[in-house]
């Protein structure tokens, strides 16, 4: 059931009820509802996924090795985000020594292009065995570090904005980035996998970081690429960033994009006034931090200004954009997903 809904949103076929997805990591909330505790037990996740109905498994895979045993990486630490603290890392290393290093970087020179029937068939089978282990949910194909997630996890914040101040060789660095993602998203491109999230951190919660025009000459022209080589293979392309990037959701949809996934910060009002007909919309009102120190009456005020505007959408899928974190109170949790179920009948 849940499985088809989703892909009935996909394809803007209008379910008879939301479709539904979330990002969780709260493991106090995975053991109240399944009684298992998932850091012992991996059926716990399913379980979850399935008494929560949700539809669409958040899924990306960037290939077999990592680049940090490719090549250089910056090591930018860890804030504690799962429960107990078992994510902080406090070693902080950037390999690179000044701006001009990075200036001169090349992201396949540096990290290399896997055989491409080796990747196909890793992918491919990374794919089978993850839909066949969650039948009742859709798992997707993806990337995440497209372009600038993949400057990030090479240079760290400090090297990358230097380094951005100049536009034109910073841009010939971007480029580099680009034909390294070309390369696995057309392996991605040859997998049965249906649908596909292109995973991009390009902005801040305050916005872009860069000059709008730069994203417009640099970025989204490289996104269009990349997705043309996933139309053409038949996918779904679902456009995934963090942050506030409503001035660019005109630009990611003329890019090609079929759908986006976002923060609240991003206007949803926006998004389904210009696209709500067309696209597939991800995401909600609800806010990680109304769900951790709000009450039941601002949780459900948020979910109903989203129904009042989602429910015209024949691809909307609710969720909590901004994640659903360990330390988000159990109770409210439940309250939530209990008054979302009861009310996201069309």
């Amino acid at each position: 059931m849940s499985y088809t809904i989703g892909m009935e949103a996909i394809r803007l076929q209008c379910p008879k009820r939301l479709a539904h997805t979330e990002y969780c990591s709260n493991y106090a909330l995975v053991r109240a509802v399944t009684g298992k505790d998932p850091a012992r037990e991996p059926s716990a996740w399913r379980e979850f996924h399935d008494a929560w109905q949700i539809d669409l498994l958040w899924v990306t895979n960037d290939g077999p090795v990592p680049w940090s045993q490719r090549g250089r990486t910056t090591d930018m630490g860890h804030a504690e985000f799962l429960e107990g603290g078992i994510d902080r890392r406090d070693t902080v290393h950037c390999p690179f020594r000044d701006v001009e290093e990075v200036l001169q970087f090349d992201a396949v020179e540096e990290y290399g292009l896997p055989d491409m029937d080796e990747l196909v068939a890793y992918y491919e089978s990374f794919y089978r065995r993850g839909q066949s282990e969650n039948p009742n949910q859709i798992f997707t194909g993806g990337y995440y570090k497209t372009i600038v997630s993949g400057a990030i996890e090479a240079f760290g914040w400090d090297m990358l904005l230097e380094a951005a101040a100049d536009r034109k060789r910073f841009d010939r660095v971007l480029e580099s980035f680009y034909r390294l993602s070309l390369h696995h998203y057309q392996a991605w491109a040859k997998t049965s996998a249906p649908v596909f999230i292109c995973h991009d951190d390009m902005v801040w919660s305050e916005g872009p970081f860069m000059h709008p025009d730069f994203y417009r000459s640099a970025i989204f022209p490289r996104y269009a690429k990349l997705w043309q080589v996933l139309h053409e293979a038949g996918k779904v392309v679902l456009y995934c960033s963090d942050g506030t990037w409503t001035e660019f959701v005109d630009d990611i949809a003329q890019a090609g994009a079929d759908g986006f996934i976002f923060e609240p910060t991003t206007s949803l009002d926006y998004v389904v006034e210009r696209y709500g007909k067309t696209h597939v919309i991800v995401g909600s009102k609800v806010d990680a931090r109304t769900l951790t120190f709000g009450t039941r009456e601002q949780i459900q005020r948020e979910i109903d200004e989203t129904l009042r505007i989602a429910k015209g959408c024949p691809g909307f899928m609710f969720a909590v954009g901004n994640h659903i974190p360990s330390n988000v109170p159990v109770d409210n949790a439940l309250f939530y997903f209990e008054y979302l179920s009861e009310h996201w009948w069309r």
